[in-house]
């Protein structure tokens, strides 16, 4: 005869076994589904200035700001190459929208949450900036995909550098 403890470890084990199969269904439901939507970056404001940079070694470096509009979620990333790197990539701005919030926002004129520094001169006179509009999907179950809208602009930065403190 069954003991109370193999019973319970037999209804144990079989409620494991029929949650890990709502769990599978439920990552299957949403695995394949498409996230990416259109996305509208509108850029009004650029400047660049040349600051002493704390964080290394005490050279001066490029600092740009810039002004965008965006009209959906979730974080807003600069992709640019410069002659020391090929591929540079800065987070600018970045908001997290929780379960049963509106995911639709319409932002003007933001600023930048975050500085925009480069590690030497290379936003001077750069004329490919890429803005880019990226979000995460958590999932109940399953992996965690990364999402690239599918619209970006590309915007140049000015051949001087800002002297008057207007930012």
């Amino acid at each position: 005869m069954n003991t109370v403890l193999s019973r319970a470890n037999s209804l144990f084990a079989f409620s494991l076994s029929v949650m890990a199969a709502l769990t599978f269904g439920c990552f299957i439901t949403t695995a394949f589904k498409e996230r990416s939507v259109p996305v509208r970056i509108a850029v009004s404001r650029v400047m660049l200035k040349n600051v002493e940079d704390f964080t290394g070694p005490r050279e001066r470096s490029d600092l740009g700001f810039v002004t965008f509009d965006v009209t959906l979620f979730l974080y807003l990333s600069a992709e640019y190459s410069t002659k020391n790197n090929a591929l540079n990539q800065v987070v600018l701005w970045d908001k997290i929208i929780l379960r049963g919030d509106s995911p639709k926002l319409l932002l003007k004129d933001m600023k930048s949450k975050y500085f925009f520094f480069d590690d030497g001169n290379g936003l001077k006179g750069n004329r490919n900036v890429t803005l880019t509009l990226s979000w995460n999907v958590v999932p109940n179950a399953g992996i965690l995909p990364l999402v690239t809208g599918s619209g970006h602009v590309s915007v140049p930065f000015p051949d001087t550098y800002e002297t008057a403190k207007s930012y």
